[in-house]
């Protein structure tokens, strides 16, 4: 959807791009800044090869004046056709070192400071992956929620594909990401734009289709998150579904693209990529 016009830079943000399908494709190279200011912040799921993510990412770094990148599941996953065998950390470290190549921001990076229209504030971008404690409705344990998962058939592929080498978990990999990002965060004075594939609370999980898939949405140690590191606004996707919520007062703005079978149903045209600051009226 075309951006109307605007007087100043603006703090963007899209996600789920999806670039192995040809139509995602042609949406991503269409975006393109208002100003010569505008950043972009792209929350993950760019592609599943490592190509395909420097290509995108490239692109996008030499339109808008910043580019701040948080790896989705999708970048992590060790996929056949993808050259690069690279798994788990090994990986997320190669793919870091790409965007540094690059000139894009990534979690292993300073915080960027927006010092634009309702700046200044730091962005933050996360990388903290899931630990499976969304628990599917009736479940309690890791064990039983994959049990459920297992028997309707919904099992997300990160099992398949996404491996947490050397950690010997998923949990446990995401327990030291989670400590990390808490370290780096403790340490900003001021307000925040908080970053991440995953939504920091599970309540937008809430409107899954199906419920078992919250599992690998997130982890409940980052539900105060964006209370504790002063957050004007939360970036997430993953679930492809576009929209704005709010918790505690907090905008959560869930700017996934998805798949075109999926943005083709929108009722109504979706803003993209969708602004972040100044905050839209509304």
């Amino acid at each position: 959807m075309a951006q109307p016009p605007t007087a100043g830079p603006r703090l963007l943000a899209i996600s789920d791009l999806h670039v192995s399908h040809a139509d995602n494709r042609e949406i991503a190279e269409a975006l393109k800044p208002e100003t010569a200011d505008d950043w972009l912040i792209v929350a993950g799921d760019v592609a599943e090869t490592v190509d395909d993510i420097a290509r995108t990412l490239r692109m996008l770094r030499g339109r808008f004046a910043e580019v701040v990148w948080v790896p989705g599941n999708h970048e992590l996953w060790t996929a056949r056709r993808d050259p690069v065998r690279l798994r788990g950390a090994e990986r997320y470290d190669h793919l870091v070192e790409v965007c540094r190549d690059l000139g894009v921001h990534t979690p292993e990076d300073p915080y960027p400071v927006w010092t634009g229209p309702g700046g200044p504030v730091t962005v933050a971008p996360l990388f903290t992956l899931y630990d499976y404690s969304f628990h599917p409705p009736g479940t309690s344990t890791v064990e039983e929620g994959l049990e459920y998962a297992r028997g309707t058939g919904v099992v997300c592929t990160d099992e398949y594909l996404l491996h947490p080498d050397p950690y010997p978990s998923r949990e446990a990999w995401c327990a030291e990401r989670v400590a990390y990002s808490e370290r780096r965060l403790a340490a900003v004075d001021g307000p925040t734009v908080l970053v991440d594939h995953y939504p920091l609370v599970r309540d937008p999980t809430d409107v899954l289709r199906y419920p078992e898939f919250a599992q690998w949405c997130g982890t409940v140690r980052t539900a105060d998150w964006h209370r504790r590191f002063g957050a004007v606004a939360v970036v997430y996707g993953h679930l492809h579904i576009p929209r704005t919520t709010r918790h505690d007062g907090v905008p959560f703005h869930e700017v996934s693209l998805g798949y075109p079978r999926e943005w083709r149903k929108w009722p109504v045209p979706v803003e993209r990529p969708a602004t972040i600051l100044p905050a839209p009226a509304g």
